[in-house]
């Protein structure tokens, strides 16, 4: 299959704002932490190709963070996007401290800290400001204000151009918009996580927010893909094992074929049902490559219409996919879960 004649979509039709003062991008974003290896092996060649061919298409958002592999995350776009900055915004999440054998360490929101984790990043991505900038999680020791005040003095420095936020309750959004505009929330959501539309979507809408969603494939779980590798840190959630795993297996195969009726692949229908519940939000698409972006685009050129979203929510249910997201302290950690 040749990728570089593939038409872009056009951008007037497909672009969304990120809230009422964040940039304007196009309908879909790139999740590049899958380039990084938390699934297994990627070749950089193969995945700097895909990134190229994502903005070939119109994709403008690209999400990484400063811990995706230590810094390799970075690097690789910088690699990526050489002669092609001009035409992406650039999402960054900081905060999550590692140890040298990649062990978690904790959170660090500190102001100082800050500072100098946009120091690195900036040089890793080869850019002189940051689009998106957001701590990854709420350090329970550093007050929001706090955090989101060094933000802003990136801001102000020139350093960052949008403030954004990740994985937080309604009350952290509420402080943080309090001290600086937030252009969007990051947070998951798919068919098999529905509980953003309670309290959080709603919120978002009434302070002229927008949301970046991740996981809209359920880590693969939506589409029947299964860890199989060691390095596959799939292994570890919740969802992929013991009967929870069997059940959304289960699941798994009456999305197929439900897709399979409707000429379909499953990743298109998982996708065209966030894009049909959430018009004004922007799914990440975690594609490892531009086979699987490509099949995205599918699900934006062919949206699902009101009648089989409605078949699949009775189908799939919001209660359907067994087990929490994360492993139990993990969620516990969670500010978006309180």
């Amino acid at each position: 299959m040749t990728f570089s004649h593939v038409s872009p979509v056009h951008p007037s039709v497909n672009t969304t704002a990120l809230g009422k003062t964040g940039p304007h991008v196009f309908r879909l974003g790139l999740g590049c932490m899958a380039f990084s290896g938390p699934y297994g092996p990627v070749d950089d060649r193969d995945s700097e190709a895909t990134i190229r061919h994502a903005v070939e298409r119109g994709i403008t958002l690209l999400d990484t963070a400063d811990f995706y592999a230590m810094g390799h995350n970075e690097s690789l776009i910088q690699r990526a996007l050489k002669g092609l900055r001009d035409k992406v915004q650039l999402s960054v999440k900081f905060g999550v401290m590692r140890g040298p054998d990649g062990a978690p360490l904790g959170l660090d929101a500190r102001p100082s800290a800050i500072k100098s984790f946009v120091a690195y990043s900036l040089h890793r991505l080869g850019v002189d400001v940051i689009d998106v900038y957001r701590p990854a999680r709420l350090d329970p020791q550093v007050p929001i204000e706090d955090t989101v005040g060094a933000i802003a003095d990136l801001v102000q420095a020139g350093y960052v151009r949008h403030i954004g936020l990740s994985e937080v309750g309604v009350e952290t959004i509420r402080r943080a918009v309090a001290v600086h505009p937030i252009a969007d929330l990051q947070i998951e959501y798919s068919l098999a996580t529905r509980g953003p539309e309670g309290v959080i979507f709603p919120a978002l809408a009434e302070l002229g927010m927008s949301a970046t969603l991740y996981g809209v494939f359920g880590r693969g779980l939506l589409t029947g893909s299964k860890p199989s590798r060691k390095a596959d840190v799939r292994q570890y959630l919740p969802r992929f094992a013991g009967e929870s795993g069997k059940s959304n297996a289960n699941v798994a195969g009456r999305l197929r074929a439900f897709a399979r009726e409707r000429g379909k692949t499953p990743a298109q229908v998982a996708l065209g049902w966030v894009l049909a519940k959430q018009p004004s939000l922007v799914p990440l698409v975690g594609a490892r490559t531009r086979v699987q972006l490509d099949d995205a685009f599918e699900a934006l050129d062919n949206p699902l219409s009101e009648s089989d979203v409605a078949a699949l929510e009775r189908l799939v249910p919001h209660d359907a996919i067994s087990g929490p997201r994360y492993p139990a302290q993990h969620m516990k950690d969670l500010d978006s879960e309180r």
